[in-house]
């Protein structure tokens, strides 16, 4: 799903909003974990998962390519971890 769909669906649910609305409430939540995530904080949505930020240090890799030892900057990577509701409900019909 991407995120014109995700936009789509709630406004299909809720009649009462305007799409237009819809699409600035999804703007405003992206745009807030975005910031949180910038800031170095941690964003928990309840059964639903947490973002968080973790970094990765430098290194010495290697272009695929060419075989070339190349200097890897360290970063910072987003990381997301499901909540234990949705792990429940993606594996309700695998537990037998």
């Amino acid at each position: 799903m991407i995120k014109s769909e995700l936009i789509q669906k709630i406004a299909d649910r809720n009649p009462h909003l305007y799409l237009r609305d819809v699409e600035k409430i999804v703007n405003a939540i992206l745009d807030e974990i975005t910031k949180a995530l910038a800031r170095g904080d941690r964003v928990e949505l309840r059964g639903f998962g947490a973002f968080s930020v973790k970094r990765r240090d430098a290194r010495l890799g290697r272009n695929p390519r060419t075989g070339v030892h190349v200097e890897v900057d360290e970063k910072s990577v987003p990381f997301f971890k499901t909540g234990k509701e949705m792990r429940e409900r993606l594996n309700e019909g695998y537990l037998s």
